[in-house]
């Protein structure tokens, strides 16, 4: 395989893409373009034409056709060549065969999957065997790899930790789980959480940080229900260390990791003393675009 290979993270805003140094995991080149999700040419849809644009302006930089592999979110095809399922965006996505497209070798991975790859790689979970991530945001995604492998499952779908049911009580979220870790934490509740008061998760947690002791209650309620959810997955998983990633964490720092640490040690079963480390995500936008290239040299 060559020194050097492309990463691609198509997201539903923006495209990133890394020109990566396999011998080493170092970034030597970044590009961003916006997806323009909707629109085609002909029966191609425009992102599609920019990945082929970013493989075409690495490799006249780099001299050489190199290998690609593209994140995208969905559940990827075991072949390792379409995403079989995403419906309501990233319209065109669906069966698109990214190899046949671009004439080359091009692998593909869901988006956290290949975000939890680049943190084993090259990031906060670096060597580490026994990881799993949570990424934060307006939903809760995640992914696991367990035993030095990526836990894909038989349709692609291992890894969806944000609908793990913590209330059968509760209202089902949007794949029908009752009670979701996504429901209780993720921004798109953020209104029926607040009772209103708050637009954003981060608006919450600002409040909260002032003193507020309405927002800091939901916060606080929030946090303690992710601490059950992820002692449940640790029990499940015995982790060496778990990544909690995503805008709602990048943003609320220790207001997120200290009260997290504190419920743990109510919920969390350490036989022998042993303990999980719960860490930051490092790498940013460049975690997905490093996972797939390191998903590149596992299947090679």
């Amino acid at each position: 395989m060559n020194s050097l290979s492309i990463g691609i993270d198509l997201g539903g805003t923006n495209i990133k893409a890394a020109l990566v140094d396999t011998g080493t995991a170092q970034v030597l080149a970044t590009l961003s373009k916006p997806t323009r999700d909707g629109e085609f040419e002909g029966d191609v849809p425009r992102f599609a034409l920019t990945v082929q644009e970013i493989v075409a302006e690495f490799e006249a930089q780099a001299g050489e056709t190199l290998h690609v592999g593209l994140s995208a979110p969905g559940l990827a095809n075991p072949n390792g060549r379409c995403i079989d399922w995403m419906p309501g965006r990233m319209h065109g996505l669906e069966k698109f065969d990214w190899a046949a497209f671009l004439g080359r070798d091009c692998r593909v991975l869901n988006d956290a999957h290949a975000a939890l790859l680049g943190e084993v790689w090259a990031g906060a979970a670096k060597d580490c065997q026994d990881v799993f991530m949570l990424t934060l945001g307006t939903g809760v995604g995640g992914a696991i790899y367990s035993g030095g492998r990526l836990l894909r499952g038989a349709i692609g779908r291992a890894g969806h930790l944000g609908h793990i049911t913590l209330d059968v009580n509760a209202p089902c979220d949007v794949f029908g789980t009752p009670g979701s870790l996504e429901s209780m934490l993720g921004n798109q509740t953020i209104a029926a959480r607040g009772e209103g008061r708050y637009a954003t998760t981060h608006a919450l947690i600002n409040a909260h940080a002032a003193g507020d002791a309405h927002a800091s209650k939901i916060w606080l309620e929030s946090v303690r229900q992710l601490a059950a959810g992820i002692a449940s997955l640790i029990n499940v998983l015995d982790p060496a260390v778990v990544i909690i990633g995503g805008g709602i964490a990048t943003g609320a720092g220790e207001r997120l990791f200290q009260p997290l640490a504190g419920f743990l040690d109510e919920y969390e079963w350490r036989p022998g003393g042993q303990r999980a480390q719960i860490v930051p995500a490092l790498l940013g936008d460049s975690a997905g675009c490093l996972g797939i290239v390191f998903d590149l040299l596992q299947t090679s």
